[in-house]
């Protein structure tokens, strides 16, 4: 069975790969992950990722709060390429490779992002790890994630993270939440939904991007979502 998506942005929540240590990399939750990463990318998907640095971030978010928030916002865009780097080394291990290309200068770690470079790595068949977040404080990982996902011509932005798609309300404090199968962004942005930051929503709003939210901890869920099977809530247009 084809793909039904030949390129796409992941976007991984960075405290999944924390594990139940709730903080820093689980070998085993990133070896994992990057199996079922291995198994999208050999059916033909080009994938590029997105991590989040919550795993690390939120370990010092407390004393974080009475910094300066653009040197808080840079420790978490760090946080991103070391995230980026760990998974890198977990793909290559299953034999796929990759790039990781960072917002952030540092070529003795990684290549600089550059747009036309990072679709040729594409179309070579390297999955490769978007880090640094945009290199600007004051942007989340999701709006990184929408960015990348319309600078490299993805055909959908898929959020992974520990819940199962979208709902009317936190499911972990509310045993009544309601599970949206479809939305569109302008009631995630008028309801403020939270699934997305509001700016991220908004420019894949106005640029047609599809979104899908989707539980990362369900084993098959990657390969099923870019197979075009119902995982999670779809977000936007219809797929």
């Amino acid at each position: 069975m084809e793909p039904k998506f030949k390129r796409i942005l992941l976007k991984l929540s960075g405290e999944v790969l924390a594990g139940e240590a709730k903080f820093g990399v689980d070998p085993a939750k990133v070896n994992a992950m990057a199996a079922e990463i291995a198994e999208v990318a050999c059916s033909g998907v080009q994938l590029g990722l997105v991590i989040g640095g919550g795993n690390f971030f939120r370990g010092v978010a407390a004393a974080a709060r009475s910094m300066d928030r653009v040197a808080a916002d840079s420790m978490g865009m760090l946080a991103t390429i070391i995230n980026c780097l760990a998974m890198q080394d977990a793909l290559e291990k299953a034999g796929i490779p990759t790039r990781v290309m960072t917002a952030i200068q540092m070529p003795q770690v990684a290549e600089p992002y550059i747009r036309r470079r990072a679709i040729r790595h594409l179309e070579k068949g390297r999955v490769v790890l978007f880090g640094g977040g945009t290199s600007n404080p004051f942007f989340s990982t999701d709006s990184a994630g929408s960015l990348r996902a319309l600078e490299i011509g993805a055909e959908i932005l898929a959020k992974a993270t520990s819940v199962d798609g979208v709902y009317d309300k936190d499911p972990r404090k509310h045993a009544d939440a309601v599970r949206y199968d479809h939305v569109s962004y302008d009631e995630v942005l008028a309801k403020n939904l939270a699934v997305m930051d509001a700016s991220a929503v908004a420019m894949c709003r106005d640029n047609k991007m599809p979104i899908v939210v989707f539980n990362l901890t369900t084993r098959g869920n990657i390969m099923r979502m870019s197979m075009g099977e119902t995982v999670g809530t779809r977000i936007g247009i219809a797929l």
